[in-house]
């Protein structure tokens, strides 16, 4: 397949090139001339549109198993195809929390065919202290997830022994800590020489912390979620309530901030879906955000993000983090992990247009930044802008980090 008239960031520069894949693989980056001779089945005119490595997001709650009335692996990814998303990693607080490597091996198979885009899977670290379980699954999953300050089940960890021993065995610990448990994770972090993920940071005063972090030498990083960035405290409602709670527009100021001096690395949606009903029926944590992270982040390009920043922190950082293998750039050897939006074609976002299964979305009456055309995944078209092509999901191989 030859992918015409892209227009890309090829050695940092904005440049219009041709992309030839075979087999799943980005094999050569051309200049349009270049090609001109080559015998090529498929060829796809981009129309000097903005191609974009695939988006990864490494923080969802597909809901499957357990609670797939809100969500599932299908309707899950094809929200992220819809979004531009080619990988998501799934957090383990589904019924039951993936904290034995049983409950890993069954959510791996259950998961097999159903996914339009490539996934992945973070394994709980348990109360009941579960080390003995991660030393088996390791190297199979992108990270230990721990919880310090609140989640459902046996995985909020508060015995200081049992932390120990979950950050010993991790090869990378991902935490839930707000506020005054950042240092509590810094500090293990420095204590066992583990490279740490700081999940949803929300607050200035965490931006802080992570940045001293950095400046110490010790291997942490930083996501932040899209609401944390667009939305804020004032706009707060029985729908707009998630851990970590929305926060001051001084708060999201340090967040842009931080997203501009290289602080904070990732974009992580904490996809985290429900149905309207229990949203307004009772309190309930956690929002949708998958479909719209893409068109979203493109709102503020070349105001409060330029496209280099964007493309590092939604799609290199986190396959360079979690040593997600061949994902990540527009390289030749790279995954042909690939999205091409429209920045001309600003839509209003709807409710009505939602694909994920919750049937909402925390951004809508917001102008969008951009259109998604088409999403495709390992040189597979699976969105083509209206239709949904074929579930060729597969399991994400992870190298060393």
């Amino acid at each position: 397949m030859l992918l015409k008239n892209c227009r890309v960031l090829y050695h940092g520069e904005e440049d219009i090139k041709d992309i030839l894949v075979e087999k799943g693989k980005i094999i050569k980056i051309y200049r349009c001339s270049e090609v001109e001779e080559l015998d090529i089945d498929e060829i796809v005119d981009m129309d000097g549109n903005w191609v974009l490595p695939g988006v990864i997001d490494v923080h969802t709650h597909m809901r499957d198993p357990g609670l797939s009335y809100k969500e599932d692996f299908e309707t899950g990814s094809k929200a992220c195809a819809k979004g531009g998303v080619t990988t998501f990693i799934d957090m383990p607080n589904t019924v039951p929390n993936t904290t034995t490597k049983e409950i890993l091996d069954a959510k791996e198979s259950n998961s097999k065919n159903r996914s339009y885009v490539d996934y992945g899977f973070h394994f709980g670290g348990s109360k009941l202290d579960n080390s003995e379980e991660i030393k088996k699954v390791r190297d199979r999953v992108a990270s230990t997830k721990i919880f310090l300050n609140m989640s459902t089940g046996d995985m909020l960890v508060e015995e200081e022994k049992v932390l120990e021993n979950l950050f010993k065995e991790s090869k990378i610990i991902s935490v839930h800590a707000e506020e005054e448990m950042v240092d509590k994770a810094i500090d293990l972090a420095r204590k066992f020489r583990k490279p740490l993920y700081l999940c949803h940071l929300s607050k200035k005063s965490e931006v802080e912390k992570l940045r001293a972090a950095k400046k110490e030498g010790l291997k942490i990083y930083g996501e932040v979620a899209p609401h944390h960035l667009f939305l804020d405290s004032s706009m707060a409602n029985s729908l707009l309530i998630m851990k970590p709670e929305l926060k001051s527009k001084e708060d999201n100021d340090a967040l842009w901030l931080g997203i501009e001096d290289g602080t904070i690395d990732t974009i992580g949606t904490d996809h985290a879906p429900h149905t309207l009903e229990e949203k307004n029926s009772k309190t309930t944590y956690g929002i949708p955000g998958v479909e719209n992270s893409l068109e979203m982040m493109l709102k503020e390009l070349n105001k409060k993000i330029d496209m280099k920043t964007l493309q590092k922190v939604m799609s290199e950082n986190p396959a360079k983090i979690f040593g997600i293998a061949g994902k990540g750039k527009i390289e030749v050897g790279y995954d042909a992990d690939l999205v091409v939006v429209d920045l001309n074609n600003k839509e209003i976002i709807k409710n009505e247009d939602v694909i994920s299964k919750c049937g909402w979305t925390p951004y809508s009456g917001i102008v969008g930044g951009g259109k998604v055309l088409l999403t495709m995944v390992r040189g597979h078209i699976v969105y083509d802008g209206k239709n949904f092509i074929e579930k060729i999901g597969e399991g994400v191989n992870y190298k060393n980090v």
